[in-house]
């Protein structure tokens, strides 16, 4: 079990150990170590039309990439892509989500069972919580008993160190083949955390990992809810290629994690070697995907980090 409090990484009982190696392609990508002086630039993307439907069956000739505004050439292209999934689902376990953690607990329970059972056999996830600390309590896994256990006996407590927990597993899926996903479930803003917004948001850029917000709605007026904690948790959601859910629990939130999982079985995997950039100072590279059907959106992260050129 490894327990994050105020920025202090502590783990037993797992083989995992953060910071992680450098690193490495999954066997069933296209090998990189032709170009090893220019990086490999991973986007997962979805596309949707007007009506906000999936369209999964789109061709490389239909997507356009610019970097920083300067037009690339597509090198990795899958439809449908069956790179392996590793998801770190992170639940907030703080106070102010004592009354509905259990109804919570029930959806995550059946959502980590349909990653499991129905998708790539290499899907694994890992649990995450979340109060005035952070816990990992699996490694990535698809042993399906061993995430009931540590969701069961789960209380809610204290202060929300929701960017800790965004840093933190991001950093954990540094490394781990094909794809990285991570999924928040909380009801609030940030209250105790160490990392600020802006570390969590580059750490799952570097990670390559799509954010999927999730804000519990248990207040749906305006007097009460939080809404820095909803607008903070959207731009991650969308600076990152994920998206953004406002359901209540129970069925609604049922929902919003069978519309992740279809959303993440319907992705495209697009890659490139950035070429002919402009100088620049910044490290942060800005990305834009376009579909040449103009009643057509894809949806992918806003950029990566780079080196200053």
């Amino acid at each position: 079990m490894g327990r994050f409090g105020n920025a202090a990484l502590l783990i037993t009982g797992l083989t995992m150990v953060l910071p992680l190696a450098v690193p490495q392609q999954p066997a069933s990508e296209p090998p990189v170590v032709f170009r090893s002086d220019v990086r490999l630039v991973r986007l997962l993307a979805t596309v949707k039309d007007l009506n906000g439907r999936l369209v999964g069956d789109l061709d490389r000739a239909e997507f356009t990439i610019l970097d920083n505004g300067v037009s690339q050439d597509i090198a990795v292209f899958e439809k449908y892509t069956e790179q392996p999934l590793s998801i770190a689902l992170l639940m907030d376990t703080s106070a102010s989500i004592s009354k509905d953690l259990k109804i919570a607990t029930a959806s995550v329970k059946k959502f980590v069972q349909s990653v499991i059972q129905e998708g790539n056999p290499a899907d694994e996830v890992a649990l995450f919580t979340f109060n005035h600390q952070v816990q990992q309590h699996t490694d990535y896994t698809r042993r399906l008993g061993q995430i009931d256990r540590r969701v069961q006996p789960l209380k809610a407590e204290a202060g929300t160190s929701l960017y800790d927990a965004l840093w933190f597993a991001a950093r954990s899926l540094e490394g781990r083949p094909g794809r990285h996903v991570i999924v928040v479930i909380t009801d609030g803003g940030d209250t105790t955390s160490t990392y600020r917004y802006h570390d969590a948001l580059e750490a799952a850029h570097k990670a390559d990992a799509p954010i999927y917000s999730i804000m519990l709605m248990p207040i749906t007026n305006d007097p009460g809810r939080n809404i820095g904690g909803e607008n903070a948790l959207f731009s991650l959601a969308a600076s990152t290629g994920g998206q953004r859910f406002l359901p209540s629990v129970g069925a609604e939130l049922d929902q919003a994690l069978s519309d992740i999982l279809r959303d993440l079985r319907t992705q495209y995997l697009i890659g490139y070697y950035p070429k002919n950039l402009p100088r620049t100072r910044e490290r942060f590279h800005s990305v834009r995907v376009d579909v040449t059907r103009r009643d057509l959106r894809a949806v992918t992260r806003s950029g990566y980090y780079g080196d200053a050129q």
